[in-house]
């Protein structure tokens, strides 16, 4: 199975290994973001500003890459610097900034068990652009396997976890603030199309960049955060009044920042390795290290959605990646 194919790189059996145990990282961080900022919470409320988790991540993953190139972990290329490659990932900063500003957005127009499960509409956006922008054509096989993980996610998020001491469906967080219609207008729908889009537009379009240049990893990576770093300080700083950088900050914050600024490595590594497909897996498999994480550490009850979710996501991994 071939990395463009979104499998593992064939190039031996410590190169697979090491590809899997990337993979699997990159699952459990992101399964584990949403515990874990759970974790920081002081009275029912995260006690330091969103924009300021984002801007440190991103910073965090700057910091990293710079240090990489310094130490010689990964070779400057010779001649002369090649700025001109950067302005590209512009766009691709550019793309991610709106998407996470939408989903603030989104909140306003629909309730949040229906946006749970319709953003998992931005699985066939992704793998659109991937087969019109990438020029890959999936099997029928592969294309049902996509159908199933969009299937899992919807599942998962009509109710695969569940507080003991609520009877109401949906996700915890949704019952905890009290019943909320389903409900959705025609401009939350409008938007989460939008959203969608734009979701599987900057994977592929950051896959594509990064497997047209031939530019040290490190260095791509270098371009993409320092455009991230200038536009989240651009949108952390015209978010008006509101806590300090630092303040509210805790050790589970710091570990947050820590776990999603790796995790971002880890998937430019995907990106240019392997395909925006296997990033749609691990996000995928994530929720179950996500369920599991939330029942041990939040007391959270696991449903039979739960269960049903794994099992689409199993047949997901089987179909797409088993042999055709």
């Amino acid at each position: 199975m071939s990395v463009e194919d979104g499998g593992s790189p064939g190039l031996g059996r410590p190169r697979k290994a090491r590809w899997t145990l990337m993979l699997l990282l990159s699952t459990a961080m992101y399964g584990a973001h949403a515990p874990l900022l759970a974790l920081c919470h002081v009275n029912g409320r995260v006690p330091f500003r969103p924009s300021s988790a984002v801007l440190l991540t991103e910073l965090t993953k700057l910091l990293l890459c710079a240090f990489s190139l310094l130490v010689g972990w990964q070779a400057w290329p010779q001649g002369a610097p090649p700025w001109r490659q950067a302005a590209p990932f512009a766009l691709s900063a550019l793309l991610y900034g709106a998407n996470n500003n939408l989903v603030i957005y989104l909140q306003r127009y629909m309730d949040p068990s229906t946006y749970q499960v319709l953003s998992n509409l931005k699985i066939g956006s992704t793998a659109l652009f991937y087969c019109l922008c990438l020029r890959h054509r999936l099997s029928a096989r592969q294309g049902l396997a996509l159908l199933l993980l969009m299937a899992a996610g919807a599942c998962y998020a009509a109710g695969g976890l569940q507080d003991p001491g609520n009877t109401l469906p949906g996700p915890p967080s949704a019952a905890a603030a009290g019943p909320m219609p389903l409900h959705i207008t025609p401009l939350g729908l409008l938007l989460l199309i939008l959203y969608c889009l734009i979701s599987g537009l900057s994977s592929v379009y950051t896959e594509l960049l990064m497997k047209r240049q031939r530019l040290p990893l490190a260095l791509q990576n270098l371009f993409l955060y320092t455009f991230g770093v200038l536009l989240n300080l651009g949108l952390h700083a015209g978010g008006g009044p509101g806590p300090g950088l630092l303040e509210g900050f805790s050790g589970w914050a710091a570990l947050v920042v820590l776990s999603q600024a790796l995790n971002g490595l880890l998937m430019s590594a995907v990106m240019k390795h392997g395909s925006s497909i296997t990033r749609l897996f691990v996000v995928s498999c994530s929720l179950v290290v996500n369920a599991v994480l939330s029942a041990a550490l939040l007391r959270l009850q696991l449903t039979a959605a739960f269960f049903l979710a794994t099992l689409l996501i199993g047949l997901a991994v089987r179909l797409y990646y088993g042999s055709r």
